[in-house]
């Protein structure tokens, strides 16, 4: 999933601080604007990912954020997707069924099971976007 947030950058003992005031306690630091922008996406993409993981509702961004002084309005994107991929790198097992004439064939082939699986998902949701 894509999302776009508001959040507010600010200054805070020498670094820069990021705010997502839609995503309770999303915040983080960086030691420069670059640096805490990076982070912030990470931060987002973090906070939405264990959100959807858990079932749990998304918020909706606010339209915009009003800044006070010394902090700075921006936009912060978001792939709960991308970010999946990057992270979470568990291994799941499951069972399948497969005709017994392919698995025969394929066994004698010394064919990598899972690698295939993968590949043919990975090329299945591709198409099926």
């Amino acid at each position: 999933m894509k999302y776009v947030y508001p959040a507010l950058l600010f200054a805070d003992d020498g670094q820069v601080g990021v705010s997502v005031p839609d995503l309770p306690g999303c915040f983080t630091y960086g030691a420069d604007r670059a640096e805490a922008l990076l982070m912030a996406k990470d931060a987002v993409e973090m906070w939405l990912w264990d959100a959807e993981n858990k079932g749990e509702p998304v918020p909706r961004a606010s339209a915009a954020l009003t800044a006070k002084d010394g902090e700075t309005f921006t936009l912060i994107a978001a792939d709960t997707d991308e970010y999946r991929q990057t992270n979470d790198t568990r291994a799941i097992k499951k069972t399948l069924t497969i005709p017994s004439w392919l698995n025969y064939q394929a066994e004698r082939a010394n064919a990598p099971f899972s690698q295939i699986l993968q590949q043919g998902l990975k090329e299945y949701l591709q198409t099926a976007r």
